[in-house]
């Protein structure tokens, strides 16, 4: 695999929660960390991903937002 984005995170897929037209994946990372992404059903089926598979998190923003507890 040969992406333009930096953050590439590999990890093992530890849920997958699928609504009607999207899935809610969940990506367990080094130090233990999951990382959720939503995508839909159809890339769900088309990656074959399934609960313990090696899959990358794949992370390529142009913003990035900032909070904190009150």
């Amino acid at each position: 695999m040969k992406l333009s984005a930096r953050n590439q995170l590999k990890g093992e897929v530890v849920s997958i929660e699928e609504g009607a037209v999207n899935a809610i994946v969940g990506i367990k990372i080094k130090g233990g960390e999951i990382i959720t992404a939503t995508i839909s059903l159809a890339s769900v089926r088309n990656l074959g991903l399934e609960i313990g598979k090696e899959a990358y998190a794949v992370i390529k923003a142009t913003s990035v937002m900032v909070g904190i507890d009150e």
